[in-house]
């Protein structure tokens, strides 16, 4: 069964940056199940493997746009540190909630400099092209009660408690 809207597609992934250093992969541990055309995973890789095959090996590179989108300088800015207020020892590489005017977003802090603290909303991986290597491991049609939530239920994808 060849991958279409609203298949359940399995796959292994290994996820890396241009320079062939490995970001992400399911190699050690279970295979992501997830919603075709359903916006479960990032455009550019869905748009590949539509049309693909139970056992096919496909190798992927995504670009920004299809993505996480291009890097967005306008999405950073400096903030007061009283403006975190609650939040104890502050330092690069946190990741805080923020409500924006686009709604909750997380933020990244990149710069802590005197009582200036350096918020950065843009993903960790925007402006990046995504490498992905790909084995997929099946494929199925998604159920009713799949398709009703918008994503995958049982073996290896959201379970409801």
């Amino acid at each position: 069964m060849p991958i279409a809207r609203d298949s359940v597609v399995t796959i292994h992934y290994t996820l890396k940056d241009d320079e062939g250093a490995v970001i992400d992969s399911s190699a050690s541990g279970e295979p992501l199940a997830y919603l075709h055309g359903h916006g479960n995973i990032v455009p550019g890789l869905e748009k590949e493997l539509t049309g693909r095959d139970v056992g096919e090996k496909v190798s992927v590179r995504v670009s920004p746009a299809e993505g996480y989108g291009e890097y967005d300088k306008d999405l950073v800015q400096s903030v007061p540190r009283r403006a975190l207020r609650g939040i104890k020892d502050v330092r690069p590489g946190m990741h805080l909630h923020a409500q924006t005017e686009q709604g909750p977003r997380t933020v990244t802090v990149t710069r802590v400099a005197g009582d200036m603290v350096t918020l950065d909303g843009n993903h960790p991986l925007a402006g990046k092209n995504l490498n992905f290597d790909i084995h997929i491991e099946d494929v199925r049609q998604a159920t009713e009660e799949e398709l009703s939530h918008g994503h995958v239920h049982g073996a290896h994808g959201h379970h409801h408690d």
